[in-house]
């Protein structure tokens, strides 16, 4: 392992720890990074120059070794803009779980933490570019409710996969997992999807 794989294992172990503290994701230091990744915090900021920037680097690390690409594969292969939601709500809903400890840390720390703050709203950016994509291809084929423009479908379909909906249905209301994906899947086709891409 690569000393930056390292430091960003470290990072995700010490993140991961907070959720049975709530302070303790809020209380990871630079220094604490270091001394777990087994070197100087000179050497640390050689690799990062900020802790916003070790955030960031820590959370597409994480993509890369639960392998989000791969999962995304389907849904960018998608032949239609019906099968990218799907394959884009499947993708994503059955990802949440593998990825809430971290997740739950940068919410936590995210309201005190601008650097925890800056790396989560990255993190969500992106997974918003894969509801936009899915949204962009109902539209080219000309599936897309009139109700919503692209940017209002975009946002809605980004706030029904947000993690903090997942946590309210899934550990809050006891759904299961297959539930949660089912149902996203059913509601998006009847918000998002016209009477014509129904039939």
């Amino acid at each position: 392992m690569t000393t930056r794989d390292r430091i960003l294992q470290a990072t995700l172990d010490l993140l991961e720890s907070g959720p049975s503290d709530p302070k303790r994701g809020a209380r990871v230091r630079m220094t604490d990074i270091a001394q777990a990744a087994g070197i100087s915090r000179q050497a640390l900021y050689l690799h990062f120059a900020t802790r916003a920037e070790l955030l960031i680097a820590a959370t597409h690390y994480l993509d890369e070794i639960k392998g989000s690409d791969d999962r995304l594969a389907p849904s960018r292969a998608a032949a239609s803009g019906l099968e990218r939601l799907d394959a884009y709500i499947e993708a994503w809903g059955a990802y949440i779980p593998e990825v809430y400890g971290i997740a739950k840390a940068f919410l936590a720390m995210s309201d005190s933490d601008e650097a925890a703050d800056t790396a989560w709203r990255q993190r969500m950016q992106d997974m918003r570019e894969g509801c936009e994509a899915a949204i962009e291809d109902l539209d080219r084929d000309g599936m897309l409710a009139l109700a919503f423009t692209r940017e209002q479908a975009t946002d809605l379909l980004w706030t029904m996969l947000s993690v903090r909906s997942w946590e309210n249905l899934t550990v809050e209301c006891g759904w299961s997992q297959s539930d949660y994906i089912r149902s996203l899947k059913h509601a998006a086709r009847r918000i998002f999807v016209n009477e014509r891409g129904l039939r």
